[in-house]
């Protein structure tokens, strides 16, 4: 965007602290080309000597594994701790990329929420009814910023980061009761959570200071031992937002992480969700049940899904509940091959699964996802990744999600038989979908895609000269023909 806009400058992630030093640097007169603000990118002549050279984007427009190879080097470097600036050359220039700024401080954060907003869409929006979508976000709070879930798929590594801050419970009450004077509070606030709702805190006590590990992930594959799982804070908050004057209910719309939910041994936030934020369906974001998929999604596995399923049923006849969980599903991720597809379906039948909507895989900017959808290839290790890019092939994983659905049925099939799995297509307890032959026309046998039918004979003359052709002496002649003899046998009943 800034090569070809010939903009000056641009700001990269949230950018409240950002805006006001590029208003300085503007201010002083220097050059933008020597500009180091975390949080911009700019041109130069030279690559600055402290800076990470990747490929050009000459190289990288013209060979994937070189693009591969650089986008590693950024993702890498997407930390506002130990991060590096990146350039890269774009024919006799550089694009230099300076370090992500660092989140702000639950100060900083509270002061941005305490601004006068108007919480209305603009005037000039009133001729058009206003701005419907509004509505879902119009009695939120957000509590935090931030992810260290890390799933591949996902931007927030490059516009919020990996190092989790939050607002303090005092500027969320406040913010509470501000909502619940608002015309049109009907006693409801319907979220409060931020990327992921269960963060509250940087994932351990060393990211602030060396910050996120450059080659290893906080709770993929498995959780790392300096993960702190403590969700009494948030715990806190919940339950002095349900005690505000005029609030009938505080529900919990915002991912959970059920992962980092079942880390924390005093399991406090379960218990509160099931008695007090759920309104019937919680839904969490489990993507697939394929080991193969989950690895390449950065997501884990099943197994921890089965488990918070399992504590999220016992919490709910531990308190006479009767709640459900709505998972995400997700077809068609870089590396998600058709049998990894046929094992979800089946999984989701195991589970009694029925999603009303399904999201295939679109490549989001930024993303290792992305980078694997375009490359064919892992960046981390310069692997061939499977990519289902053919639309017959993306239909087959989205229908196979669906798989019980009538308009799927003909897709399902075919998948199945290209999976080689059509042991799944029957009548037994195990199978996705019933036998089915194709349609019949009127005399019995199977209509012919492409073929006419015979015209009916309406002359008497024409009718008297076939049956002469096949007295009823030779009838017998036809029962001894294999298929003739089924249709007449189906004709009679």
């Amino acid at each position: 965007m800034l090569v070809d806009s010939g903009a000056d400058v641009l700001m990269f992630g949230m950018g409240e602290n950002t805006i006001v030093k590029v208003a300085e640097w503007m201010k002083s007169g220097k050059p933008f080309s020597e500009c180091d603000i975390p949080g911009t990118c700019v041109m130069a002549k030279d690559a600055p000597n402290d800076a990470v050279v990747i490929e050009s984007y000459e190289e990288i427009a013209k060979d994937k594994k070189a693009y591969a190879r650089a986008f590693l080097t950024q993702y890498n470097q997407q930390d506002p701790v130990r991060g590096k600036r990146i350039a890269q050359k774009h024919a006799q220039r550089y694009l230099v990329q300076n370090k992500p700024p660092m989140p702000l401080t639950t100060k900083e954060l509270d002061k941005v929420y305490a601004l006068p907003y108007a919480r209305k869409w603009h005037p000039m929006y009133d001729k058009e009814g206003g701005v419907p979508a509004l509505q879902e976000v119009e009695f939120s709070i957000a509590s935090e910023r931030g992810c260290f879930g890390a799933c591949n798929f996902c931007a927030l590594t490059f516009h919020q980061g990996r190092i989790v801050t939050s607002r303090s419970k005092e500027s969320i009450i406040e913010e509470g009761k501000l909502l619940a004077k608002q015309p049109g509070f009907k006693g409801y606030i319907h979220d409060v959570g931020g990327p992921t709702a269960n963060f509250r805190h940087p994932a351990c006590d060393k990211q602030l200071k060396v910050g996120a590990c450059e080659k290893r992930q906080c709770l993929f594959p498995e959780p790392c031992r300096n993960v702190n799982a403590d969700h009494s804070e948030y715990v806190d908050i919940l339950r002095a937002l349900r005690e505000l004057p005029n609030v009938k209910k505080v529900f919990v719309r915002s991912g959970i992480r059920y992962d980092y939910m079942l880390l924390d041994k005093k399991n406090s936030l379960m218990n509160e969700l099931v008695k007090h934020h759920i309104s019937g369906q919680l839904k969490v974001a489990p993507e697939h049940a394929s080991s193969n998929a989950l690895k390449y999604m950065g997501k884990p596995d099943v197994k921890v899904f089965d488990e918070f399923l399992k504590r999220f049923k016992e919490a709910n006849k531990r308190f006479n509940m009767d709640q459900y969980v709505i998972p995400y599903f997700m077809s068609s991720h870089p590396g998600c091959t058709l049998q990894d597809a046929v094992e979800l379906a089946v999984y989701m039948k195991k589970n009694n699964l029925h999603p009303d909507q399904v999201q295939d895989f679109y490549p989001t900017p930024g993303t290792m996802s992305t980078a694997m959808f375009y490359t064919e290839l892992d960046p981390r290790d310069m692997k061939k990744v499977y990519v289902a890019k053919n639309p017959k092939d993306k239909e087959m994983q989205r229908a196979l999600m669906q798989y019980e659905r009538p308009q799927n049925r003909q897709i399902v099939v075919d998948a199945l038989r290209r999976a080689g799995r059509t042991d799944l297509i029957g009548r037994g307890p195990e199978c996705l979908i019933p036998a089915f032959s194709a349609p019949q026309n009127k005399d019995g046998g199977k209509k012919q895609e492409g073929k006419k039918s015979a015209p009916r004979t309406t002359d008497k003359k024409q009718a008297n000269d076939k049956r002469n052709q096949n007295p009823r002496g030779k009838k017998d002649d036809l029962r001894g023909k294999g298929k003739t003899h089924g249709v007449e046998r189906n004709r009679k009943r």
